[in-house]
């Protein structure tokens, strides 16, 4: 096995589960550190040892990988990680509205994104990294976002496309934290709230209704905001009237957003059946911080398909060109 790909799949494979951001991070340190150096020099041992970015565990792999061995870790992460989840849905989705760089809270680069999108067979990845108020994610203020902009303009090509985009906080007024011109810019706007996520039910009704009543909102990002399991330990989801909320996504075309992040689980089930009842859009997004996690819509579509939403209600089943005439800033006017 080339010891680079099994660096980089065991990488891959940390970020799907996500374990430590460190263990995945070494791994791609590693991966790095070898990229371009042949075979014989990596059979140098002692050298290989100095090498900046190689550690004890990435030694181990690089020798069995040399050897002609699935390494031991690697196999290890496939079993935990399991067989593909079965899903008709899943090869429906053509792309993805909710990932994370390094620009924002994200581990890694724009082109380590898109490069694994691709790999996934993504046709479409929406690139959107935190807003200003989100300081503790390194949120974009309006210059940063537009050099992003400029970063994102050239990495296109060859049958995928990167669109530009931003994971937007949601004020406590239901404001969104952009500036208009620049949502006005941008191919995706997902709207989150992440913070007073326990506002009484009816200002937060009223936030909600709010945010998604705004034009140049796509996209009603886990809108419960509730953790069910993980290292962030659990969170009980906001209290808010779910009918007249997604009532208003559907009248202003905005899609609910299944997020398939297992320790969020948002819309908890009884809610995506509401809004499926309502009549609302829907985007199966795996808000990935990772280039590996970028697979996590396996979950996403499996409880879509679960809980009988129809593909041609899920907006990332569709083709590009329907996509974008979805976005078109004049819905709900």
């Amino acid at each position: 096995m080339n010891p680079h790909d099994a660096l980089t799949e065991i990488a891959t494979l940390l970020e799907r589960e996500r374990s430590s951001r460190y263990k995945s991070k070494a791994f791609r340190a590693a991966a790095d550190a070898i990229e371009g150096v042949t075979d014989a020099e990596l059979r140098d041992s002692a050298a290989l040892r100095r090498r900046k970015g190689i550690g004890e565990s990435t030694f181990a792999v690089i020798q069995q990988a040399l050897g002609g061995e699935v390494p031991g870790y690697l196999v290890d992460l496939r079993e935990r990680a399991g067989v593909q989840r079965a899903s008709t849905l899943r090869p429906l989705l053509r792309g993805d509205l909710h990932a994370h760089s390094d620009w924002s809270d994200g581990l890694t680069s724009i082109d380590l994104m898109v490069e694994a999108a691709r790999a996934l067979g993504h046709e479409y990845l929406a690139l959107t990294d935190h807003s200003p108020r989100l300081r503790v994610a390194n949120g974009l203020s309006s210059e940063r976002l537009r050099a992003q902009l400029e970063v994102v303009a050239g990495m296109s090509g060859d049958g995928f496309t990167l669109l530009s985009g931003i994971e937007v906080d949601i004020l406590e007024d239901g404001s969104l934290d952009q500036e208009s011109e620049m949502l006005e810019r941008l191919d995706i706007v997902v709207a989150s709230a992440h913070s007073k996520l326990r506002m009484e039910r009816g200002p937060m009704t009223r936030r909600l209704v709010t945010a998604v009543s705004d034009p140049h909102t796509d996209v009603l990002g886990h809108v419960t905001g509730r953790l069910v399991e993980g290292a962030r330990g659990t969170r009980p989801p906001s209290t808010f009237d779910a009918r007249a909320v997604f009532e208003a996504c559907e009248a202003h075309g905005v899609a609910v957003e299944i997020n398939s992040r297992p320790e969020r689980q948002d819309p908890p089930d009884e809610l995506m059946t509401l809004a499926l009842e309502i009549g609302c859009l829907f985007s199966i997004d795996s808000d990935a911080h990772a280039p590996g996690q970028l697979s996590l819509l396996d979950y996403g579509a499996e409880r879509a398909e679960r809980l009988g939403v129809p593909p041609e209600r899920i907006v990332t089943t569709w083709p590009l060109s329907r996509l974008r005439e979805w976005t078109g800033r004049d819905r709900g006017a």
